[in-house]
């Protein structure tokens, strides 16, 4: 008798629980159907130059067979390689967000509505440092997404992405927001990513990322993952940062930003004691450009900078983009941490300084419209690298910042395994310019093939020397 009456009672007291417990979860119907027309597929294609049949890419359903057992070979061919993304219409008359990366050195990008209808697109503008990019379709009075406010968010708010995940068309899936502000050491620091839980595939890229009240507060880039598919961490750049970069490639086709010329590194709390700081905080500078506003301003190695135009800096990673968001030209106040002499004192010394700064421009960096090829590469050393190459047009060579080497069309096996990627530009093997497809072909030929050469690429700003063992495996 009591033990029913025990259990009597706790499902009374469960009853309401569970009732305002239904009654809490947010239901996503209605956003989806009032947002989801504003959300387009993004297909993009180009044509490539490879050994035997192009590989299985994410959309073909014989992907499987081909990673299995290796497509058939054939004699060399241009194929045609299709990639799938998202974006979203920003304005009724054709004007769409997606990022930089679903569009990069594509030669057909096709547009395709909720209501079926199918767009040719052309790219207004493209950035890669914030990898966004806007896209123009010839179209009027078209669903238009509204836009919110990413800095209300709060860490644990639902939210809702919207895309096409390996091509199904306006997928909805839904998380929380699991951070605010993430930087990544590998990437320049010009985005404050929303980190959240929601499941992101590839094919998302581009899409939007909506708050409960239907408003976009991001455009989804990139998950963290060590299988190439959603593992709960998915990133999305701030949708204010996102319609400031639109706004400049509307009206110029490109961003400007302000850069100072110091490298920096996160202040910890064992170097805070050093410099004889209360706190960890600030940016450290470790080193100063030779002739950058900064040196011209009186910054020097070891100043630890601690405001920069009225903003704090509390973290290194927000001095990037806090400098970035100055208007080149501007004359802004910097204060500085800097050491003192010690003389006989054994504890650590320090003063604040401020100084006067000329914020230069950062150079430009577009994404590359492709261009038509040059004559392709040719060889049985190539084809065993798994390399496909072309000569550059002038016109790729200016938009490069290049005065020689063979672009990467595509690269698979050997060269793939060493860290050659489709669009770099290989410039010289073994510290020997690479003026042509013959002169690769004739610097690799006739090397020792159980030996390894040093392959120097040119990639976005920078080049990096990669090491290429000849011999296939």
């Amino acid at each position: 008798m009591l033990r029913k009456l025990l259990l009597a009672a706790v499902l009374l007291g469960a009853l309401p629980l569970a009732a305002q417990a239904k009654d809490a979860l947010p239901n996503f119907a209605d956003l989806a159907e009032k947002q989801g027309p504003a959300v387009v597929n993004v297909s993009t294609t180009q044509t490539v130059h490879a050994q035997g049949m192009p590989p299985g890419s994410e959309d073909d359903p014989f992907s499987d067979f081909f990673r299995r057992f290796g497509p058939p070979q054939q004699p060399p061919r241009d194929y045609e390689s299709r990639s799938l993304g998202s974006g979203f219409i920003l304005s009724q008359d054709g004007y769409i967000l997606t990022n930089a990366h679903v569009v990069e050195a594509a030669e057909d990008i096709t547009v395709r509505l909720t209501d079926k209808r199918e767009f040719k697109a052309k790219v207004v503008g493209a950035d890669r440092r914030t990898d966004v990019a806007v896209l123009k379709i010839d179209a009027t009075g078209l669903p238009a997404v509204s836009v919110g406010d990413p800095n209300k968010l709060r860490v644990g708010e639902w939210v809702v992405a919207i895309g096409s995940p390996f091509g199904f068309d306006n997928s909805v899936t839904a998380g929380i927001v699991s951070a605010k502000g993430r930087s990544f050491p590998q990437e320049t620091n010009f985005v404050p990513f929303i980190q959240t839980d929601v499941a992101i595939n590839p094919g998302n890229s581009g899409g939007p990322l909506f708050n409960l009240a239907g408003e976009v507060v991001g455009i989804n880039s990139m998950i963290f993952s060590r299988t190439g598919g959603f593992m709960g961490l998915s990133f999305a750049i701030p949708i204010d940062v996102a319609i400031n970069v639109a706004k400049q490639l509307q009206a110029t086709g490109r961003v400007s930003r302000g850069r100072i010329g110091v490298v920096i590194q996160e202040v910890t709390k064992e170097l805070a004691e050093s410099f004889g700081l209360p706190k960890p905080t600030g940016a450290l500078v470790t080193s100063v450009e030779k002739g950058s506003a900064a040196e011209k301003a009186g910054i020097q190695q070891s100043d630890v900078i601690l405001k920069f135009d009225n903003h704090e800096v509390a973290a290194s990673n927000e001095l990037p983009r806090i400098v970035a968001d100055t208007k080149p030209g501007s004359k802004v106040t910097v204060q500085v941490w800097r050491m003192t002499a010690q003389g006989k004192d054994v504890l650590p010394k320090g003063e604040k300084k401020d100084l006067l700064i000329t914020v230069m421009e950062t150079p430009d960096e577009r994404v590359a419209k492709r261009q038509p090829p040059g004559k392709r590469s040719s060889g049985e050393t190539l084809a065993k690298l798994g390399l496909s190459v072309s000569e550059l047009t002038s016109d790729q060579k200016s938009e490069l910042s290049v005065t020689n080497g063979v672009l990467v069309e595509n690269a698979e096996g050997v060269a793939a395994k060493a860290g050659i990627r489709r669009g770099d530009v290989i410039q010289a093997v073994n510290n020997q310019d690479v003026k042509s497809v013959e002169e690769l072909n004739r610097l690799l030929s006739p090397v020792d093939r159980s030996r390894t050469v040093a392959v120097l690429i040119k990639r976005g700003e920078g080049s990096v020397y990669i090491p290429l063992k000849l011999a296939a495996n």
